[in-house]
């Protein structure tokens, strides 16, 4: 175990009274409890030593040791606090704290929900702009369907917990260097039942428990972005002793488009523009996700210019009418493999080119920051 200064594991002044110490203590004991810190693998260790601090620091007669001699003092007098082998993190926060000092559940043996379930699913974008429904299959841990949940083979009884006698716990009994501690764990017979099986059901092995899978018909609303959730209530994992069941999770890709690029609720395409067209203008057909729309581009547009079709972009998600735009960016397409007729149209054409037709508004400037930008 860490040997830091036990004041600064808990974060008190060494002027700190009992009270000061405690409310520090239980301070860290909260930041540290699995159920809000189970992102941090060195909960358990930090835990301990926090306690062992609080342990040195709570009691007068070995704080005055540790103030004059620090923890090789009260190593050499047998007053060195040791969690090393006291068991599971659980085990040391119900000995300080008791089963439900965090807002826990009414202890182990009280009705617990069932885990959730994530599964995914990829669609198209066209029908993540329409919506869809979508049949999911997955794996979950149900009742099982033989014994309904009882563990009992049909048809057979089910008796008491001769082991902890109905009441689905035991008293058990840890020694630590304070002395014996006395804890309340789940039944290792019956798993805090109460109650087992005369004669095991075949198909669970007396779990009452088993792994199936599901089929379920999920609804995908239209405007459903990548990497969004829908979340199906109950259709998880089943709970223990009555809890209510997990939830499923059904986590959303969009396959990528060949001519579509999705910018939050606007849809970017390119549209390539022979570079005689560009100068002259026309009136061009642009691709939407329902087909094609008129674009009209103006004379001597330029490569990367963009042109907005409102409404034609992705729905918005749980805003029925409203619609982002598509964007339109022009790739301008110089002419090659020209043949004889037509590369002595260029050279005419070059040769009665002005300033004033390839003078450009923007900068240099602006133009390598436009092009660098994307």
């Amino acid at each position: 175990m860490s040997k830091r200064d036990c004041y600064e594991v808990l974060g008190v002044g060494r002027d700190a009274d009992e009270g000061e110490v405690k409310k520090a203590f239980r301070r860290l004991a909260r930041e540290l409890h699995p159920d809000v810190n189970n992102h941090d693998p060195r909960a358990e260790e930090k835990f301990k030593e926090a306690a062992e601090a609080y342990e040195i620091l709570s009691d007068a007669e070995r704080r005055q040791v540790y103030d004059r001699y620090g923890h090789d003092g009260l190593k050499r007098g047998g007053q060195a606090p040791n969690y090393e082998g006291f068991g599971s993190i659980s085990d040391l926060f119900e000995t300080f704290f008791g089963g439900g000092a965090f807002g826990g559940g009414g202890g182990p043996m009280g009705p617990r929900s069932g885990g959730d379930v994530q599964v995914s699913a990829e669609i198209t974008l066209e029908q993540a702009a329409s919506g869809t429904s979508l049949d999911v299959r997955y794996e979950v841990v149900d009742r099982c369907e033989r014994c309904r949940g009882n563990g009992a083979e049909p048809g057979t009884p089910i008796k008491t917990c001769e082991r902890c006698g109905g009441n689905g716990v035991l008293q058990a009994v840890s020694r630590t260097p304070f002395g014996q501690i006395a804890r309340t764990v789940s039944c290792d017979v019956c798993g805090g039942d109460g109650k087992v099986a005369e004669k095991r059901c075949t198909r669970c092995e007396g779990r009452g428990r088993e792994v199936l899978t599901h089929a379920v018909s999920v609804d995908i609303p239209a405007g459903i972005d990548e990497g969004q959730r829908i979340r199906l209530t109950g259709r998880g994992h089943a709970g223990d002793a009555g809890g209510p069941s997990g939830d499923l999770y059904v986590h959303v890709t969009v396959a990528p488009h060949d001519r579509f690029i999705r910018d939050g609720n606007d849809l970017v395409t390119v549209l390539d523009v022979p570079a005689p067209v560009a100068a002259l203008g026309a009136k061009l057909e642009a691709p939407t996700l329902e087909g094609t729309e008129d674009v009209h581009i103006r004379p001597g547009t330029q490569p990367g210019e963009s042109y907005e079709l409102r409404g034609r972009g992705m729905p918005l998600l749980r805003r029925p009418g409203r619609r982002g735009e598509l964007r339109v960016i022009v790739n301008v397409i110089i002419p090659r493999q020209l043949d004889d007729e037509q590369r002595e149209l260029m050279k005419r054409l070059a040769e009665t080119m002005t300033e004033a037709n390839t003078k450009s508004e923007e900068t240099m400037f602006a133009k390598l920051k436009r092009v660098l930008q994307g």
